[in-house]
This record gives structure tokens, C-alpha cells and sequence, in this order.
């Protein structure tokens, strides 16, 4: 709890050149509005629609509003962070400015949740929706064992690791070719998400609807815990705070428009898919989405262009969300908290060639060999743990430093970053016991990691030292 690093000091490390190559501003509010769009849009809604269907039936709709609010009240804090400190480490920096460096390493660990994680479970579901894809084109898939996630007749998922090689590939090149790269890709997932309601909507039925909330509170509250999984990768947008012009500007705008582009079209297309095919049969559906299409239009044209929809939407989060990654290692390492490799700057892409690599290789494997219900299940409640934290770190950020440059403020405060950790505290309790008892262990291996390496090797630490030492002779 002493060793706070001040947000001065936070932000003029992080204009400072990285071994004389530092990041570069390239990526104006449009790019960074894709960007996010790019890390949100895309497993949650194509490959885990139906399974917030089998926890809330028809009453989904009221789930995507719920996990909604509780982004909405933690986006107004990431907002105010974002906009007084535009650094790359997105939340584990707003906690080390605010609350401390054990909290601020424990919140990095629950990152690797929220970005590397949620990076194999995006890429599990790439999978489905690429043999829905080569099915339509040439009428043949991958074998099951090497295309489905494991517990669904798979043993190795394959797409799932050549996906992540494929936005390895990308990154390392370079931030404007990746920024261009996933403002391509959002622009055609949302093309194809109006595409399947206006399709689908031509076969609703409000019967389909009826009864609503047959699982009742619990149902919607579950289905909820499952529907935020939809929602994770806005705070993405935080981590390209060095790579963004106008910073203080620009992060609060886009992460607003990102989260209500995306609450917009979550709602149609799952009022949308219940009305064209019941509840009952959109739940625990694999590619529901294109499986809709092809019942509605008596075809496999229209399920194939919304499976290649799903292929770019599913690629782009694996982009976006690889990328966000990369970018919290780099803040640690600079930071002494794991090793320094994370935070060099190759001098001719200006991107973190070896941490990107390293990253890719370690998060692969789950993708390959994990079930896609354990990986989401893991994220979301990592996911939750650290909007947690945001909502108490912008409380403490007004307390320690009132007079910081801020260009957006939470409104109604302290209520609503307090409604935020309440929400996020309340979905929590519906991810279940298991994910509990696995995210205490993993929290735990968290505290021993930090324990045995990052407090010793702390820079702020050392330098708080020296100054000790300095004080008493």
C-alpha cells in the first residue's frame, strides 16, 4: 500500500523512449472507436448468444441490459482514469496510481484473465463458424477433433491457434496496419449483424417470446454473469492510451460509443433470434446465428455470409484484445513486475515484438486444449474482479489527487462508481461456487508470483529504498 506511483510520474514514463524506440500516436477517435467495436463485438454475441439463451430463456434481452449497466457505471470510471491517466496499462496503472502496488500486480494477474484468456476463449469459437464458412463454400468441414473446443467432440482446436498466430503476425507489424486492419473488420461485423436482423425478423414470432422469464431472477441473473462475457474488451480502449491522439479527449468519447453501439445491437439480434426460433432451440447451439439464417431463408447462401461475418467479427477481437494484452505486460515490466523482456520496443515497428510472441505462444494453449465453458467462465469473473477495482480506484484518485487534469468527470458521484462495484459484486455471485473456488486459487498463485518476484524487483521500490537509505545518512 505504500508504494503508490503518482499519475505525474506515470505519464511521463510513458512518453519517455523505450530503449530510444518508444510508441507512437497514430490512431485517431474513428480507428479507436473500431478498435473497440473490434475488441467487443464478436464471441460473445456469434458463439455465446446461445448460451445466455439457456440460462435466461426469451428474458435475454433483459440479461444484455443488466451486464450493460454494470459496463455503463464502470465505463464512466475507466473514462475519468482514462482521460487523467492516458498510459497503456489501463487498469493495472489507474490501481498502482491509486491503491497501491500489490493491488495494481493482483490487478495485472486478473487482466491475464480479462485479455489473455479471453483471448482463447474468443478463438475457441473461431472454430465453429470457419466450418459453417467452408461448409457454404465448398461443401466440407475441418474434423470435428481439430476444429471443436474440447468437451464438444474436439481434442485440439486448431483454428483457434492459427487465429491468434494470424493477429501475431499483424501486431508485430505495426499499430496503424492493425488499427486499419480491425476498423475493416468492424465495419463489416456490424454490416452483418444488421444483416441477420433484418433476415430474421421476417420470421418472428411473439410466441416465441412467451412464457418470458421462465427461469426466473436467477435465470436472468445467470444469464446475465454469461451475457457480460459480450461486453468484455471496451476497457481495451484504455490500453491504447500512448498510441492515441488526443488521449484525454478521445478514450472517454469512444469508450461511450463503443458501449452503446454495442448494447444496441446485442438487444436486436437477440430479440431477433428468439423471435425467428425459440428459446429452446437457439439454447447451447453451436454458429446459432448462421443456423437461423439458413432455417429462415431455406438456404446455406445467407448462413454462410453470416458465418464469414463471424470469422472477420471473431479475428478482430482476437486482434484487439491480443493487442490490449501486450500492452498491460509492457506496463508491468517497465514497472520491474515481471521480467523486462515484456517491455521492448522493437525500433522498427515501434510495436513489443518478443512480448507479443510470448504472449501469443502462452495463451494458445488454452485455446487449443480448454473447454470454451471454463475459459468464459474464468474471464468474466476475472473481468468483473477488475471493474471492481476501477470504480474504488476512481474514488480514491479524487480523494488523493482533487486537483488532476481531468476532461471527463463521473457524474453523480461517488454513487455511481459505488452502483458499479455493487453490480459488478452481484454478477460475481451468479458465475457460481466452481468459478469461485477457481478464481480464489487463481488469485492466490497471484499473491506467491508477486511475493517471490515482483516485490523484489519493483523499480518504485527500489527507488523508495534508495531514498531511505538516502534519508538516514
Amino acid at each position: 500500500m505504500r508504494r503508490i506511483k503518482s499519475p505525474d510520474l506515470l505519464v511521463a514514463e510513458s512518453g519517455a523512449d523505450l530503449e530510444g524506440h518508444g510508441l507512437r500516436r497514430t490512431m485517431g477517435l474513428f480507428q479507436l472507436v473500431c478498435f473497440g467495436v473490434g475488441a467487443i463485438v464478436g464471441t460473445g454475441i456469434f458463439v455465446g448468444l446461445s448460451d445466455s439463451v439457456a440460462e435466461a430463456g426469451p428474458a435475454v434481452v433483459v440479461s444484455f441490459v443488466l451486464a450493460a449497466i454494470t459496463c455503463v457505471f464502470t465505463a464512466f470510471s475507466f473514462a475519468e482514469l482514462g482521460s487523467a491517466i492516458p498510459v497503456s496499462g489501463s487498469s493495472y496503472s489507474f490501481a498502482y496510481a491509486t491503491l497501491g502496488e500489490r493491488i495494481a500486480f493482483l490487478t495485472g494477474w486478473c487482466l491475464l484473465l480479462e485479455y489473455g484468456i479471453s483471448v482463447s476463449a474468443v478463438a475457441v469459437g473461431w472454430g465453429q463458424y470457419l466450418n459453417e464458412l467452408l461448409d457454404g463454400l465448398i461443401g466440407r468441414q475441418l474434423p470435428a477433433a481439430l476444429s471443436n473446443p474440447p468437451g464438444d467432440g474436439g481434442v485440439v482446436n486448431i483454428p483457434a491457434v492459427v487465429v491468434m498466430l494470424l493477429a501475431a503476425l499483424l501486431l508485430v507489424r505495426g499499430v496503424r496496419e492493425s488499427a486499419r486492419a480491425t476498423a475493416v473488420m468492424a465495419v463489416v461485423k456490424i454490416a452483418v449483424l444488421i444483416l441477420f436482423c433484418a433476415i430474421a425478423f421476417t420470421a418472428f414470432s411473439s410466441e416465441n417470446l412467451s412464457p418470458f422469464a421462465a427461469h426466473g431472477l436467477m435465470g436472468v441473473t445467470s444469464g446475465a454473469s454469461v451475457a457480460f462475457f459480450s461486453y468484455i474488451g471496451f476497457d481495451a480502449i484504455t490500453t491504447a492510451g500512448e498510441e492515441v491522439k488526443n488521449p484525454r479527449r478521445n478514450i472517454p468519447l469512444a469508450i461511450m460509443i463503443c458501449i452503446g453501439v454495442a448494447t444496441l445491437l446485442y438487444c436486436l439480434v437477440a430479440i431477433a433470434a428468439i423471435g425467428a426460433m425459440s428459446a429452446a432451440d437457439v439454447a447451447s447451439r453451436p454458429a446459432v446465428l448462421s443456423l437461423i439464417v439458413d432455417n429462415v431463408t431455406g438456404s446455406t447462401l445467407g448462413g454462410g455470409i453470416i458465418a464469414f461475418g463471424a470469422v472477420v467479427a471473431i479475428a478482430s477481437v482476437v486482434l484487439a484484445v491480443l493487442y490490449g494484452q501486450t500492452r498491460i505486460l509492457m506496463s508491468m515490466s517497465r514497472d520491474g513486475l515481471i521480467p523486462r523482456i515484456f517491455e521492448r520496443i522493437s525500433p522498427k515497428t515501434s510495436t513489443p515484438v518478443a512480448n507479443t510472441w510470448i504472449a501469443t505462444a502462452v495463451f494458445a494453449v488454452p485455446a487449443a486444449v480448454v473447454p470454451l465453458d471454463v475459459v468464459m467462465n474464468l474471464t468474466t469473473i476475472g473481468t468483473l474482479a477488475v471493474m471492481a477495482v476501477v470504480n474504488i480506484a476512481v474514488i480514491a484518485l479524487r480523494r488523493r489527487n482533487p486537483d488532476l487534469q481531468r476532461s471527463f468527470r463521473v457524474p453523480l458521484f461517488p454513487a455511481l462508481p459505488v452502483l458499479g462495484v455493487l453490480f459488478c459484486l452481484y454478477l460475481i455471485y451468479g458465475t457460481g461456487w466452481r468459478t469461485w473456488l477457481q478464481f480464489g486459487a487463481f488469485l492466490l498463485v497471484g499473491s506467491l508470483v508477486y511475493a517471490l518476484y515482483g516485490r523484489r524487483h519493483s523499480r518504485l521500490g527500489a527507488a523508495q529504498d534508495r531514498g531511505a537509505v538516502g534519508e538516514r545518512t
